[in-house]
């Protein structure tokens, strides 16, 4: 895990406050083939543009990239590095809304994610639904590798 939380929201009112106010950015992450080899092996995804360096350099993208699905799978905990919640008792990840890879994620590189509160409502009168707007940039590159609402509910 990263640092602490950069930003600690009590309770739905404080969410409330930062609806539509970007919350921050993570720290750098190194991609490296040996995350990417495992995840192929767990997900059973081993395209050669994943696990192949000799070939993926020939390739469209130059070098091996990482799956989209194993930088989405880097949120939860890149979140909690920018900004956590408390107040509630049950923290659960509701799921996600729009997902895009815009760009690849080359082995070497390094990639951050930016947090937004795009959307936050009330449930029932002792919970909150928050939907955090995920913006993966890669150092050096204009075009994220990956943009996702991140949906999170929280019970008291």
């Amino acid at each position: 895990m990263g640092e602490p939380a950069t930003v600690v929201l009590h309770g739905l009112d404080e969410l409330q406050q930062r609806l539509g106010q970007e919350l921050g950015t993570s720290g750098w992450r190194s991609v490296e083939q040996e995350q990417i080899d495992l995840f192929a092996k767990l997900t059973g995804d081993e395209q050669w543009i994943h696990v192949d360096p000799e070939r993926a350099r020939g390739g469209p993208f130059g070098a091996t990239v990482q799956h989209g699905f194993l930088t989405l799978g880097l949120a939860t905990g890149l979140l909690w590095e920018v900004c956590t919640v408390d107040g509630f008792g049950v923290v659960l990840n509701y799921g996600l809304n729009k997902v895009r890879f815009p760009a690849p994620l080359r082995v070497g590189s390094r990639v951050r994610m930016r947090v937004a509160l795009a959307e936050v409502k009330a449930l029932g009168g002792t919970g909150a639904e928050a939907v955090y707007r995920l913006t993966f940039e890669v150092e050096g590159e204009a075009k994220p590798c990956c943009v996702a609402d991140l949906v999170f509910r929280y019970y008291a």
